[in-house]
């Protein structure tokens, strides 16, 4: 069925965020794609067209409300034009340098796991080292669920979510479950299993952001300094339904972060610094780039009032990276500014007063599709300084 339903009266500066949120709308939709003022929708829902239809309404609704604005501002630009225009990811499958396991998943093999780490070794001495007394931390990639409430993820992003639970510590369902594995010849996805008989409510997700961790770590603490500055990498998981055929958005992936706590000067300031070292490394690597406002894909009804906000108080810049064979541009980095949100929500004090926080995110394997995306796979069609400074770090990490 195709299901199709106009959107008159929607800023086409929202079609992006409802075919995102649309793929949730149903589990049974094969397709989504925004032509000519009107959203298609391929499906297989028993519920038919109308139930669709109301919920993408509703979607329509939330996503064209509100007196806010969106403030728009490009705050850098580096443009380049860059030698590559294929299509990298059909490149790297045919050369088996990645293996796509599912839409979001995949194994990464030479050159591409090299380069990851190249881009990772980058950020740490070139940005984050810079910043006096930072410190490194390493974080589990499992993250409580009384923590992630904390952070206001299960209301502001409860689609991301991958919950984590085990059989129930009980002989007589561990035996049944295993039996009923084995008489049914191996694990069968479409086999029932009754979760509430075979497993607890569950205590953990997956984690969906580095920097939680850290204002975890920090719980009813109170800082004897202006601040801290913490850089970690995490595994990151965030389920994203159909949206994982979109260009570097994966399942799973890795992220380093810079995370600022502590007075709200100490706060602004590294986060202005960390800006104009990202400008600078964008315009280093010469890669085709712009920085500009940006709000989070907040999937709730008070996305607009959420988004606004962000945007209007530039809480949330972007660098976006080109890709030239689609002529779009994916978020490599983001740089954070949260206010007191985590300071209050995990008792994080400077003197008398809740921390202030704020972050600057890198996700590698987005800065390694995008870079091989504009400059393909041979070396020599790198820039110089890139070039050269990932040779000599392949020979110090010999």
């Amino acid at each position: 069925m195709d299901c199709v339903i106009s959107l008159e009266g929607l800023d086409p500066g929202q079609y992006g965020q409802l075919k995102y949120a649309a793929a949730f709308v149903d589990e049974h939709i094969q397709d989504i794609r925004i032509e000519d003022g009107h959203i298609h929708i391929a499906h297989q829902s028993p519920k038919g067209d109308e139930a669709i239809r109301e919920r993408v309404q509703r979607l329509i609704e939330r996503f064209s409300h509100g007196d806010f604005g969106f403030k728009e501002n490009v705050l850098f630009e580096h443009r380049v034009q860059t030698p590559y225009e294929g299509d990298i990811v059909a490149e790297l499958i045919e050369r088996k340098i990645i293996k796509v396991l599912e839409p979001g998943l995949f194994i990464f093999r030479e050159p591409f796991s090299s380069l990851m780490r190249f881009f990772d070794y980058s950020f740490v001495t070139k940005i984050a080292s810079r910043f006096e007394g930072v410190k490194e931390e390493s974080y589990p990639a499992v993250i409580h669920c009384t923590t992630l409430d904390k952070t206001n993820h299960f209301t502001s992003f409860p689609e991301h979510i991958h919950f984590l639970s085990h059989l129930r510590e009980d002989l007589d369902v561990i035996e049944a479950f295993s039996q009923s594995v084995r008489e049914a010849g191996g694990w069968k996805e479409d086999a029932p299993l009754d979760l509430n008989a075979n497993m607890p409510k569950p205590r953990f997700t997956m984690n969906p952001s580095t920097c939680y961790h850290c204002y975890e770590g920090l719980q009813n603490e109170t800082l004897d300094t202006d601040g801290l500055i913490v850089s970690a990498i995490a595994k990151c998981h965030r389920f994203e339904s159909r949206n994982h055929a979109d260009f570097g958005r994966l399942l799973d992936f890795s992220m380093r972060e810079i995370i600022f706590v502590g007075k709200p000067d100490f706060v602004k300031e590294n986060r202005l610094q960390a800006i104009e070292y990202l400008k600078e490394l964008a315009a280093e690597w010469n890669v085709d780039s712009l920085l500009e406002i940006a709000n989070d894909p907040f999937f709730t009804n008070d996305f607009q009032v959420k988004a606004s906000f962000q945007r209007n108080q530039e809480m949330k810049y972007e660098l976006r990276l080109s890709i030239p064979h689609l002529k779009k541009s994916i978020a490599c980095s983001s740089v954070n500014f949260h206010s007191n949100t985590f300071g209050n929500a995990f008792n994080i004090k400077v003197g008398k007063r809740p921390a202030v926080t704020g972050c600057v995110g890198f996700g590698i394997e987005r800065w390694t599709f995008a870079f091989l995306a504009q400059y393909g796979l041979d070396e020599e069609q790198w820039p110089a300084s890139f070039r050269e400074q990932y040779r000599a770090w392949q020979q110090k990490a010999l």
